[in-house]
């Protein structure tokens, strides 16, 4: 279903057919000290269609600038009326306190579609064990995924593996704690400073622990989603490999780019990043502009004052994604793709740069 601008008119929100969402705020539920969910209205008349695991790009003016920040959907397509993301606070984070301190019920905010590949596929044919790994604020995909297991898959059942600090910091614990009343669902806390309230491993998430969940189910039957801070992913990735969990089993969704020291280099027989025209065909028009080696596809683009989409310009979110129709580009960052979409063809112009004088990309 296709999705657009919505303009406020007459306390009203109406749809106009342009790529983006503009949705009145239902609820803001604080989560935390420093967490909040922020939930929507439906626009009038429609649905809005999303995957669990999924994020929304939202669009904020803060002191005069545009801001746009990507916030997984923490609410299930089949189980909550209305959809919603949950927002930490980040230090010096714009967005993430602008959204935390000053957003209330009433606020329209504009956003852009769903997106994003951390999803399943449901069905009640299905009989498997979703394991999430989580850590402080990856638990918002995590929460979509278990909530839409549990209500679509009757033969199911759905471990969560939540890493926090403490108790306080626990998003959604009395939601996790109503979840526990189903015997499909497990929850394993791990807090740095244990509780007596709640039962929990003290420290940090560690492979003996990760080892204990995976010996209590049929690792052949499970799959497993991991989203967290960078050393909480960097541990679960490299415990479930060493455990023998196969690739193909495990996804994961990280909020941080590792562009900035892990790009990757151009290989000697790769033609090198000089000055190149590149073509780019977005809403039905054509744009063609010259990429310096020091900008990405996307940024000229920008720059240009080619309205394309985008949201985190690290190379994550897949908010810009495209096709190469022709030529080749070399991508600092991939892990937004999946295999198949890079052997499709599949670009992020955010992170992109043209190595070739034919590159054609279509967005969109």
């Amino acid at each position: 279903m296709a999705f657009g601008l919505f303009k406020k008119k007459e306390n009203k929100v109406q749809a106009v057919k342009t790529g983006f969402l503009n949705l009145r705020v239902k609820d803001v539920v604080r989560e935390t000290a420093d967490a909040v969910s922020i939930h929507f209205e439906q626009p009038e008349g429609e649905t809005i269609d999303y995957k669990a695991g999924q994020f929304l790009t939202l669009i904020v003016n803060v002191n005069g600038k545009e801001e746009r920040r990507a916030y997984s959907l923490c609410s299930s397509p089949f189980v909550d009326a209305h959809p919603a993301v949950a927002v930490k606070k980040v230090e010096g984070g714009i967005v993430s306190n602008y959204l935390n301190d000053s957003v209330n019920a009433g606020d329209v905010i504009k956003l852009m579609e769903p997106n994003g590949n951390f999803t399943t596929e449901f069905s009640a044919s299905n009989e498997r064990h979703i394991v999430l790994f989580g850590g402080g604020s990856g638990i918002t995909p995590l929460m979509s995924i278990a909530k839409s297991t549990l209500d679509q898959e009757p033969n199911s059942k759905v471990t969560l593996v939540y890493a926090n600090r403490n108790k306080e910091s626990i998003i959604f614990n009395d939601a996790i704690n109503e979840m526990t009343s189903d015997d499909r669902f497990n929850v394993v806390h791990v807090l740095e400073t244990a509780n007596s309230e709640i039962d929990s491993h003290e420290g940090y998430l560690t492979q003996e622990i990760i080892g204990e969940v995976l010996e209590t189910l049929d690792v052949s039957k499970a799959e497993m989603f991991v989203c967290g801070p960078t050393p909480m992913m960097d541990l679960t990735l490299a415990s479930l490999i060493a455990l023998g969990v196969p690739d193909a089993q495990v996804r994961k969704e990280s909020f941080v780019s590792t562009t900035a020291s892990a790009a990757k280099e151009v290989d000697a027989n790769d033609e090198k990043i000089v000055a190149r025209e590149v073509t780019i065909i977005y809403d039905g028009d054509e744009y063609k502009y010259t990429v310096e080696p020091g900008e990405t596809i996307l940024e000229k683009g920008l720059e240009e004052d080619v309205d394309l989409p985008f949201s985190c310009q690290s190379g994550l979110c897949t908010a810009c994604r495209g096709k190469c129709l022709s030529g080749k580009v070399k991508m600092d960052e991939e892990e937004g793709l999946s295999e198949a979409e890079i052997n499709e063809g599949y670009v992020l112009p955010c992170v992109s740069h043209p190595l070739t004088e034919d590159v054609v990309i279509e967005i969109g």
